[in-house]
C-alpha cells in the first residue's frame, strides 16, 4: 500500500511540476504565436481561420485597459498585466501595424502592488517584482501606464516606490474619462472576482 501511495504521490508531483514548466495545454502547442510580446505563455494568440472584423486602416486602434485586480500570486506576472500584453498581441495579430496601436493602462486599487519597484515589492512580498520585466516590455511598445494618485495616497505609497515606467494621474476615474474623450475604447481586463 505504501508503495502505491508513494508512486501516486510521485506521479502527482511530477505532473504538477511539468504543468508549471509549460502551462500551455498540449493541444495548443504549435498553434500559439507571439506577434509582438512574449512575456508569459498565456499572452500568446491562437491561430484561427478568422475572416471578419480584421484590421481596417480607417479605424484608429486606441484602447484604454482598466486594471484593478489584486495580485493572486506574488511570484508570477499579474493576471491583468498578462491580459494587457495579450490584448496588444491580439490587436497586432488581427493585422494592425504596431506603430498605429495606441494603448493606455489605468491601474488602481490593489493592482497597484504589481507596479512597485523591486525594493518596495521585496519589502512587501519578499521577492523581486515579477511584473517589472513585463511592464518594461509593454512600455517599450509605447503603452502608457497611469496609476491612480488617490489610491497611492490612501495606501501611503510614494511615487518613488513605483517602477520608473509609471505615470501618476489624479485618479483612475479622471484618467478613464480623459482617455475616453481622447477617443480610447474602454476595455476591462480583470478577472470575474
Amino acid at each position: 500500500m505504501k508503495l502505491i501511495l508513494t508512486f501516486c504521490l510521485s506521479l502527482f508531483l511530477f505532473s504538477t511540476i511539468h504543468a508549471q514548466e509549460n502551462p500551455v495545454a498540449s493541444h495548443l502547442r504549435g498553434k500559439i504565436s507571439y506577434p509582438a510580446l512574449n512575456v508569459h505563455p498565456f499572452t500568446g494568440v491562437i491561430k484561427t481561420d478568422s475572416t471578419v472584423l480584421r484590421y481596417d486602416p480607417m479605424i484608429e486602434y486606441k484602447v484604454v485597459l482598466d486594471v484593478y485586480e489584486k495580485i493572486q500570486d506574488s511570484t508570477q506576472i499579474s493576471n491583468a498585466l498578462r491580459e494587457v500584453a495579450r490584448t496588444y498581441n491580439l490587436i497586432v495579430a488581427n493585422g494592425a501595424p504596431e506603430d498605429l496601436v495606441e494603448m493606455a493602462v489605468v491601474i488602481h486599487g490593489y493592482a497597484i502592488d504589481a507596479l512597485l519597484n523591486n525594493v518596495a515589492y521585496k519589502e512587501k512580498f519578499g521577492r523581486i517584482n515579477p511584473n517589472a520585466r513585463a511592464v518594461k516590455a509593454l512600455k517599450e511598445k509605447g503603452i502608457h501606464f497611469y496609476v491612480c494618485g488617490q489610491n497611492l495616497g490612501m495606501f501611503n505609497i510614494p511615487k518613488s516606490n513605483l517602477l520608473p515606467e509609471i505615470e501618476v494621474a489624479l485618479s483612475a476615474k479622471t484618467a478613464l474619462i480623459t482617455l475616453d474623450q481622447m477617443g480610447y475604447s474602454y476595455l476591462n481586463v480583470n478577472g470575474s472576482e
